[in-house]
Order: structure tokens, then C-alpha cells, then sequence
């Protein structure tokens, strides 16, 4: 696969911080997206060019992907409390970042000309955010996009940790590895998960 510049948003988070080294060993160029100045540091030590946006300013967000020049966006943008237990109080806040976060992101990549956009959505469907879920999946598909179901995230800073949760469910540093593999897919949705026993 030839080289490519990719702005990765939510290069801070849990799979953002696997995927930019990969990307980085795989020869590409990395933006690294995230909207806290505190993460920057940790972004540019992954190995990837910081840059400090908030999804929702939608004009700064253009500016930004533009002024990198990618032949890739990939979407890794959660709005997830520290704790599992928190995660139904942050169901709108994460449903936003599916609905709103997502359509900012395709507008941006689609005014920077960038060629391909991959986007992380999940295997399973939640209680009460099925609807974002699939308003999410329908966007990344109608513009041409990757959609990645990931299964539930197992390992280092994940939720749970080492502790082995249900299917779907794949190792978070699995799931970088599959994503980089991925990066040249058509568009569809393809789920990453492990095989069920």
C-alpha cells in the first residue's frame, strides 16, 4: 500500500493511540486529532503532528483538515466517560458525536478533496442509540466510506481491561492492527471482531 496522509480524529483515545504508531511504522503521515490541549504532547510522542479541534466547530474543523492535505480521514471519535458505569449518562453525548461529529468530519474531508474516509461504528446495538448508530453508518456509506464495527474493546485502557468480555468482542491492539490492514478497503461495512467460540 502506498503511502498516505492521514488525519486520524480521536488520536488520543483508546484504539488512537494504537493506531498512530502503526500508521507511522506502515510509512504514513499522521494528523492527530484532539479537542484537548492536555493530549497534544501524548499525540505528538505517538508519533503523529497534533492538532487541537473540537468536532462541532465545524468551520475550524474544515480549516484544520484542509490545511493537512490528507488522502485519509478516519473518524476514532468517542464521547465516553473514564468509568463503564457512566456510560449510559453519556448515551446523547456519544449519540452526538455519531450524528453531528460524523457529518462535520465527512463535510471537512470531502472540502479538503481527501480520497477515502474510514469510520469506526460498533458490532452490537445499544439500548436506546441504535438510531445514531445507524444514522452514522448511513452517512460514512453515502459518502463513499469504510464503516469498522468494532467489537467490544479488550486490554490496555479499555473499560475492562484484561478481563475477556461477551462477543463481539476484539483486543484493542488486534483491532489497530486489522484497522491499518483496512485502509485501502471499498466501501462497505466490515466487521472486527473475533470469531465466536
Amino acid at each position: 500500500m502506498p503511502s498516505m496522509r492521514i488525519f486520524l480524529a480521536g488520536a488520543s483515545g483508546v484504539i488512537g493511540v494504537q493506531l498512530v504508531p502503526l500508521l507511522r511504522q506502515a510509512g504514513h503521515e499522521v494528523a492527530g486529532m484532539t479537542r484537548s490541549e492536555s493530549k497534544a504532547e501524548r499525540v505528538r510522542e505517538l508519533g503523529a503532528e497534533p492538532v487541537i479541534c473540537d468536532v462541532y466547530d465545524a468551520q475550524a474543523l474544515t480549516e484544520a483538515v484542509k490545511a493537512f492535505e490528507p488522502s485519509l480521514v478516519m473518524h476514532q471519535l468517542t464521547d465516553l466517560p473514564d468509568t463503564a458505569e457512566r456510560i449510559p449518562d453519556f448515551a446523547e453525548r456519544n449519540a452526538r458525536i455519531r450524528t453531528e461529529g460524523t457529518r462535520n468530519l465527512i463535510a471537512a474531508a470531502q472540502a479538503a478533496d481527501a480520497e477515502r474516509f474510514v469510520a469506526q461504528s460498533i458490532a452490537w446495538r445499544p439500548p436506546g442509540s441504535s438510531e445514531a448508530v445507524e444514522q452514522h453508518e448511513r452517512m460514512v456509506l453515502d459518502a463513499g466510506g469504510v464503516v469498522l464495527e468494532y467489537g467490544v474493546f479488550y486490554g490496555p485502557g479499555t473499560y475492562g481491561g484484561e478481563t475477556v468480555p461477551e462477543h463481539p468482542r476484539i483486543r484493542v491492539e488486534e483491532a489497530a492492527r486489522r484497522t491499518v490492514e483496512l485502509l485501502d478497503a471499498p466501501s462497505s461495512v466490515i466487521v472486527i471482531a473475533e470469531e465466536a467460540d
